[in-house]
């Protein structure tokens, strides 16, 4: 870790990072922030390794979803727990088809910050700063909303901290219990293709579960009562995470206490960038995403750089090519990798390589495009003899109209009716539902 330290980014180039026009206001609310508590702990990220060098090893598939950014104005108990579930029931189709293990991560508890294409908009002849998150401004068209804000910062660490503190209260408090396998099922899902083929399975768990306790089996067995849920988000904004670092006090090493995985975007995995600088010396796993634009020498450079150390688990590369594309973009990576005996996660980003306009002005995506980049990456990674790890994807526990197509066939002109995203749009219940099957099916192939 020579030269590091947790504000060592601060001497190289930070793209991405919004203007703020008080300064002192931003040092005090990084002050504020570098004395609450941490939101996870150190243990915690140590532990998510340790399940995502099983991933590495062919061993486990990792499941990685939530939204794509998180608000304030979507704050509600209900919005977690409905994603939470749609998490549940994911993994639990890929586990019974896959026959095994699943690592479950959310993009939830700090997924506030967005990277832009461009640093501002113009509506109507008006230009204004770009929305980037409501971590730095609001969404609305107003030059007041658009001003960067630092106490923003704040709302995002109390609003994650009760997401956070939720999230582990389902995942060991009896809600993710595999005997409640029926009651994750949302609403208005009973009534889809999807939910008719999870209940098929949960019906199939219910009767596994009854003979193992006929058989005395199962009582006081912790994995079916609880289960293990990770956050994650992508450490963009470098203020927020340099100031929720800690050193571990019983190893010595910086973690980055806003979540248990932070990962790199595509915009800014720069190898002499601040983004990569920052998190290289932080011991949490670490995303680093590749798009059609990755060069096979800078991603064994990244890889160097951020896993000096070959140690399995510590990095996954979120491969997000956009559908027909991975076949172009994607072989080249993996030869890379394999040749300089790499130890890496490989998991598939479906949806921001596939995202277009619809004719009524919204942005959207196909669901048969995120299906079928997925099939893709499957196949690239079958013909190389690597191991597809996993999925990263934006998803949501509503029941929205973001995305069309899906077996409830949401049409372009559907989009208006329920689109709440606050930025790029996200598979409802239901089409993500659909997802894991199509992977669970894959996945088993893969494995055997």
């Amino acid at each position: 870790m020579s030269g590091w330290s947790t504000s060592s980014w601060r001497s190289k180039v930070a793209l991405q990072q919004p203007e703020y026009p008080d300064q002192e206001k931003l040092n005090s609310v990084e002050k504020t922030l570098s004395g609450m508590p941490p939101l996870v702990f150190a243990g915690e990220a140590r532990q998510l390794r340790r399940n995502l060098a099983k991933v590495a090893n062919r061993e486990a598939f990792l499941l990685q979803g939530g939204d794509c950014a998180e608000s304030f104005a979507e704050f509600h108990a209900n919005n977690i727990r409905d994603t939470f579930k749609v998490m549940l029931q994911m993994a639990v189709v890929m586990t019974y088809a896959g026959k095994c293990p699943v690592v479950k991560v959310g993009r939830l508890a700090g997924q506030f910050a967005k990277p832009r294409s461009a640093a501002s908009e113009t509506v109507n002849g008006v230009e204004l700063p770009s929305y980037r998150g409501d971590i730095i401004n609001g969404i609305d068209f107003t030059s007041e909303a658009r001003i960067p804000d630092p106490e923003r910062l704040v709302k995002v660490y109390n609003q994650s901290a009760v997401t956070m503190n939720l999230l582990r209260a389902f995942a060991q408090g009896g809600f993710a219990d595999l005997h409640q396998v029926h009651k994750w099922n949302l609403d208005f899902l009973k009534v889809s293709p999807a939910g008719a083929r999870y209940q098929g399975i949960a019906d199939k768990i219910d009767d596994a579960l009854q003979f193992m306790e006929a058989c005395g089996i199962g009582e006081g067995v912790s994995q079916l009562k609880e289960t293990d849920f990770y956050t994650s988000h992508e450490a963009l904004l470098l203020p927020y995470e340099e100031a929720l670092t800690r050193q571990d006090s019983l190893t010595g090493e910086w973690y980055d206490c806003s979540a248990h995985m932070l990962w790199i975007g595509d915009r800014t995995r720069q190898v002499d960038g601040a983004h990569v600088e920052f998190l290289r010396g932080v011991q949490n796993p670490i995303g680093l995403k590749a798009g059609p634009s990755m060069d096979p020498e800078d991603l064994i450079r990244l890889c160097d750089i951020l896993n000096p150390n070959n140690i399995p688990g510590r990095l996954n590369i979120i491969v997000r090519m956009g559908a027909d594309k991975v076949a172009d973009g994607m072989p080249k990576l993996i030869q890379a990798v394999q040749k300089e005996g790499k130890h890496v996660v490989w998991s598939s980003d479906p949806m921001h390589g596939n995202t277009l306009k619809a004719s009524t002005g919204y942005k959207t995506r196909r669901v048969d495009d995120v299906l079928r980049e997925v099939q893709q990456f499957f196949e690239v990674h079958q013909a190389e003899g690597s191991y597809p790890g996993g999925v990263h994807f934006e998803m949501t526990g509503q029941n929205v109209t973001e995305c069309v197509g899906g077996a409830f066939q949401v049409t372009e002109a559907d989009l208006a009716d329920r689109y709440h995203t606050h930025c790029d749009p996200r598979l409802n219940a239901d089409q993500s539902l659909e997802l894991a099957f199509m992977i669970s099916e894959t996945l088993k192939k893969a494995r055997a």
